[in-house]
């Protein structure tokens, strides 16, 4: 019986990666655009939840998680120069990963996150709870999030729920 309690936990985590991609990947149709994902704390939740809707090879084209300064270089190949001098922990360098992503991989949007999940801070002072993302495409957005929580996997899902939610915002207002 120990299977039956499995079964309900993998539906209901099914479950709530769809329902976390529903909008972004209805305006992703609806446009016929593609996307491309660059994540750093949420560590592949926003393109598992992309990739979780039934027909995602349609609108989702690629995504990396760039967890730290070596996978950010080889994996997203971004380079200081790249992102303009902006702060660390920015939303103008959050826009820039988005940026540079899109380009990268031909899409028509890309959404960049960067942030500390906690428990702990940041070696550059910033609190664990915080994050910027950033939407690039023909409409570009961005924001930060201050969660004031050090709760590590709920600020994960908050992160990838806020993510997902201005890129359906950033289509559906263009």
């Amino acid at each position: 019986m120990a299977g039956a309690g499995f079964v309900t936990a993998d539906s209901q985590m099914q479950d709530a990666l769809t329902n976390l991609a529903t909008d972004a990947a209805q305006a992703l149709r609806a446009s016929n655009a593609t996307v491309a994902v660059t994540e750093s704390s949420t560590g592949g939740l926003i393109s598992a939840a992309l990739v979780a809707i039934p027909g995602a090879s349609e609108f989702y084209v690629g995504g990396s998680v760039v967890y730290s300064l070596p996978s950010r270089r080889e994996l997203l190949r971004i380079s200081r120069a790249d992102v303009g001098g902006a702060a660390v922990l920015s939303e103008a360098m959050a826009l820039a990963f988005a940026e540079h992503a899109r380009a990268q991989l031909d899409t028509t949007w890309a959404i960049a996150e960067l942030g500390v999940a906690g428990p702990s801070g940041s070696p550059y002072g910033h609190p664990a709870g915080t994050c910027v993302i950033g939407v690039a495409g023909p409409r570009q957005a961005s924001l930060r999030i201050e969660t004031n929580r050090n709760h590590r996997e709920q600020n994960m899902w908050r992160f990838a729920s806020e993510a997902l939610h201005a890129l359906a915002h950033a289509i559906t207002t263009t």
